[in-house]
């Protein structure tokens, strides 16, 4: 079963790694890499990457000939999105349990972030009753 682990950050909360020390950079960055690499040898890992941050997201929305029309940054929210994983794992506690250990990545002064990481089900197709 595949789920996406999506790292969702508060926008103005303890996720600004921007304004943090360096050396706590360091160690969070470091976490995510043997974090990332821990699951990609457990064979676990399908994919995951970091995001930029909203301020260089753009919305998309297709014209009345489809050509893209963007509307400027992200607007501002509560939150964004700063990364994911997708797993491929045997049980959904077992994603939850990924999740868990990616939620305490260490932020400022190597405490415990503690953030929300919503788990969702990839789906493999529609379900059946619907084709």
């Amino acid at each position: 079963m595949k789920y996406m682990l999506m790292m969702n950050a508060p926008g103005s909360g303890p996720y600004q790694i921007g304004g943090w020390p360096r050396k706590d950079i360091q160690a969070h960055i470091g976490f995510m890499i043997a974090f990332s690499k821990k699951l990609h040898e457990s064979g676990e890992l399908v994919g995951g990457e970091g995001l930029s941050a909203p301020d260089q997201a753009k919305l998309v929305r297709a014209d009345r000939n489809g050509a893209p029309v963007t509307d400027g940054v992200f607007p501002e929210s509560k939150e964004f999105l700063a990364g994911y994983w997708i797993v491929d794992v045997d049980s959904p506690e077992r994603a939850y349990a990924i999740a868990a250990e990616a939620s305490a990545a260490p932020g400022p002064g190597g405490e415990p972030l503690n953030m929300a990481i919503e788990v969702r089900e990839v789906m493999s197709g529609p379900p059946p009753d619907l084709l």
